[in-house]
């Protein structure tokens, strides 16, 4: 199978699923990823119609699928049908891309991801700076992703842990 760029088009608000790994892709884990997603979304379809999709894998530990909405709307079983696809690439490399109880952020130009109980503590004894940013997985949108995805500490939904005394 011949791999290509992704065909995302950043003018249009296509709906946006990210899939947050706990850890840096190596780079056999990113071959194999991109070919299971190039061929799963190949055929993807919502009631037998198909939908135009593409992904992307951001920072080498973000896998970011992308649908134009416009064309064909994702349908709860096309959705499910993802997930049954992740869930065997989380199963296969100990990805933890389900964990929805952790912190990623950027500390001294580098990605880390921690517990969320941790991350909080860790803000609240000092031991992390205030002066990092923040990722937000809950975009659903490619705008949104585009302009939110990466927020400083303040402005991001941790920034409520700054409070902490």
């Amino acid at each position: 199978m011949k791999i290509e760029e992704s065909t995302i088009v950043e003018t249009n608000d296509y709906r946006v699923i990210i899939y947050p790994a706990s850890r840096p892709f190596t780079a056999k884990e990113s071959k194999v990823i991109t070919e299971q997603l190039y061929d799963f979304l190949a055929t993807w379809a919502a009631h037998g119609k198909p939908l135009s999709s593409s992904f992307k894998i951001e920072k080498n530990q973000f896998i970011i699928i992308c649908v134009d909405e416009e064309i064909e709307v994702a349908s709860g079983c096309s959705i499910d049908a993802l997930g049954v696809v992740m869930k065997r690439i989380d199963q296969e490399f100990q990805l933890g891309l389900f964990d929805r109880m952790k912190a990623t952020f950027v500390e001294n130009e580098e990605i880390k991801t921690m517990k969320l109980q941790d991350f909080r503590s860790g803000l609240k004894n000092g031991e992390i700076s205030t002066d990092i940013e923040v990722f937000d997985f809950s975009k659903n949108t490619y705008v949104a992703f585009l302009s939110d995805f990466l927020l400083p500490l303040r402005r991001s939904w941790a920034g409520t842990f700054t409070d902490l005394t």
